[in-house]
């Protein structure tokens, strides 16, 4: 399969990936922040939880050169940069990891959810 469209639906923070054949796989904003391959996240060997990101967007995609995208989140990170076969894997492990995830925060006693409270004004 080849990834052939990218599309960020801003209300429900999912991005659409489509495939040639037509596929579609959506990934959160969350997960995608979550799963940066960015050295923040990854670290050096020893990679970091990232956690209370609930409720983050991505500001904006900017592709680069024509093997992926640099993505911008409503928290300020934006040093990872997406390889579309990075993308690809993360579909096809989606389930897996985000179990992992999700057993990682509750090992580490922390939480999906906002530090704070905040609320989106229209």
């Amino acid at each position: 399969m080849v990834l052939r469209t990218l599309h960020y639906h801003q209300q429900q923070r999912l991005l659409d990936l489509i495939f040639s054949d037509g596929s579609v796989k959506m990934l959160s904003a969350e997960f995608l922040r979550v799963h940066s391959p960015s050295a923040e996240v990854r670290g050096h060997g020893q990679p970091k939880l990232v956690a209370n990101k609930r409720d983050v967007a991505i500001l904006s995609i900017s592709p680069v050169g024509h093997y992926g995208v640099k993505l911008t989140f409503d928290d300020g990170h934006n040093t990872g940069l997406y390889h579309f076969s990075y993308l690809c894997q993360l579909a096809q492990e989606q389930q897996e990891l985000w179990q992992r995830y999700l057993a990682q925060l509750k090992a580490a006693n922390a939480s999906r959810d906002s530090l704070i409270s905040t609320r989106q004004l229209s």
